[in-house]
């Protein structure tokens, strides 16, 4: 019995499956005999079955540091202000995010210290109001379905934080409503500094 209880404890799931599966078998045994008793035990043995699941698939995504369904429930956490300083911590991906306001409308965005320029899906171009540049020559990329022509665009302003930038050029990615919207080096090389320390990225506005 002891060694039950410690099961129990240590993995309280584990257990609730095993009497499930046991409530679930020993209807089937006796629904010939007592068929009233037998559904009973067989819906409850499902039904434990069915919550045993759910649970760990809520525990796996609460737990697992990197995982999509921990991003989905909010696991992103917020930027923070020191004194002038924008302080972004390490999302449980292994990115930095903000979320930033584009002419006024929210927009999230990964911080991309390898991206020459910040760019914005299409939906999110929409959304805040950005028109493509037809003076310019379009962006030629190179991405995962091959190679594409993007258009530029200028962002009146781009705040989050204490950054503010003003006539930003971004790429809007053609066609792309679902893909990620990129804060890149064009942005953070008008900063005073930028640096990593402790899992934070720490943005220093200029002057």
């Amino acid at each position: 019995m002891t060694g039950i209880g410690e099961l129990a404890i240590a993995q309280p799931l584990l257990m609730l499956a095993i009497v499930a599966v046991l409530a679930a078998a020993a209807g089937w045994m006796i629904e010939h005999d007592r068929p009233a008793l037998g559904r009973a035990l067989r819906s409850t043995g499902y039904l434990g079955m069915l919550a045993a699941g759910l649970l760990l698939v809520g525990q796996t995504a609460h737990q697992a540091s990197r995982s999509d369904a921990k991003l989905l429930l909010g696991s992103r956490p917020s930027l923070t202000i020191a004194g002038s300083s924008t302080v972004i911590p390490l999302s449980s991906d292994g990115h930095f995010w903000i979320r930033a306001l584009v002419n006024g409308r929210e927009v999230d965005f990964l911080v991309d210290t390898g991206a020459t320029y910040t760019s914005l899906s299409e939906g999110a171009a929409d959304l805040a109001r950005l028109e493509p540049d037809n003076s310019k020559a379009p962006a030629t990329l190179n991405t995962a379905n091959g190679v594409i022509e993007a258009r530029f665009g200028r962002i009146e302003e781009l705040r989050f934080g204490t950054i503010t930038a003003r006539q930003l050029d971004a790429i809007i990615l053609p066609g792309s409503s679902g893909s990620t919207n990129v804060i890149g080096m064009n942005l953070l090389s008008q900063l005073g500094s930028w640096r990593v320390e402790n899992d934070q990225l720490i943005l220093e506005p200029k002057g």
